[in-house]
């Protein structure tokens, strides 16, 4: 007996990732992964800053991050006004060109109240620079930036046999297989730049992982065949994605697939991997005992 034709359910669009950068914010419509970077450190000045996925938000950094001072969100680098000091809430620069100072010491421009004075910029003498001066841009949090920028979406799953037309049998193959799209699958691709430090990811599922609703699952590592009930296949396994004993008791299940995506990043002398999923909508299918007529 052939299988039934397909059953679509759109995946649910993801709930939108509060920003950071200020309370209350919200992604930008349709994109799930504003929030993969770092932009509320609770130590706004010091090198370094963590990110989601298990990462430590205790940092802020003079790099390519934000820092926060009189309740304002700033960068803590300023191409004119140089690198934020969260200890008096100014930036500052090195004076050029430098004049004579004492040994040892160097004369810096100050911009103070969190770089609103500009007008009112001071050059102070120091021995040594400041807290949080000099950071690098930090090669992690520009691959977290970049992803920010494209979107991995839950694929529309599919399945067959099909509820809506008909029932499945206790013991006979399913297929499982998604929308192939690049938003869903990938590859995608994307660059983020804080002055000489530029970062690429690449962005592309490595699996998914289907429940099929009876606490089992199957792990597919690509987008799945569509059925075809002329194809040559029809009735049979699925070449790539598919629950070949099928279901073993007769009943309604629920499947739902979460994909994993790996993102790998390179730049600044570094390389490391994020790691994202997605979790896809419900289809429903109904399986049906195998009747046998007996004379």
């Amino acid at each position: 007996m052939g299988l039934a034709l397909l059953l679509v359910a759109g995946a649910t669009p993801p709930a939108a990732a509060a920003g950071r950068a200020d309370p209350g914010a919200g992604c930008p419509p349709d994109q799930p992964d504003c929030s993969v970077w770092d932009d509320e450190p609770g130590n706004p000045g010091d090198p370094g800053g963590g990110g989601d996925d298990g990462g430590d938000d205790g940092g802020g950094g003079g790099g390519g991050g934000v820092c926060r001072w009189d309740g304002r969100t700033i960068p803590c680098y300023d191409e004119f006004k140089g690198w934020f000091n969260s200890g008096d809430g100014c930036y500052y620069k090195l004076a050029s060109p430098q004049n004579e100072a004492p040994e040892g010491q160097q004369w810096y421009v100050q911009t103070c109240n969190g770089g609103a004075d500009v007008g009112n910029r001071d050059v102070v003498l120091r021995a040594g620079p400041p807290p949080g001066y000099g950071a690098p841009p930090n090669p992690e949090e520009l691959a977290r930036r970049a992803l920010a920028s494209i979107k991995l979406l839950p694929a529309p799953l599919k399945v067959a046999p099909r509820k809506g037309i008909g029932p499945g049998l206790v013991g006979l193959p399913v297929w499982m297989w998604a929308d192939p799209g690049e938003n869903y699958f990938g590859p995608l691709t994307a660059k983020a730049t804080d002055r000489d430090v530029t970062v690429e990811i690449t962005a592309k599922v490595d699996r998914t992982v289907w429940d099929m609703g009876n606490k089992e699952t199957v792990t597919c590592y690509s987008a799945g065949t569509e059925y075809k009930r002329d194809g040559e296949r029809a009735g049979g396994t699925s070449p790539t994605c598919g629950y070949d004993n099928g279901y073993q008791k007769a009943g309604k299940y629920r499947i739902s697939a979460t994909t994993h995506w790996k993102v790998t990043w390179r730049g600044g002398g570094q390389t490391g991997e994020i790691l994202v999923t997605r979790r896809s909508g419900v289809v429903q299918i109904q399986i049906n005992e195998l009747q046998v007529v007996t004379r």
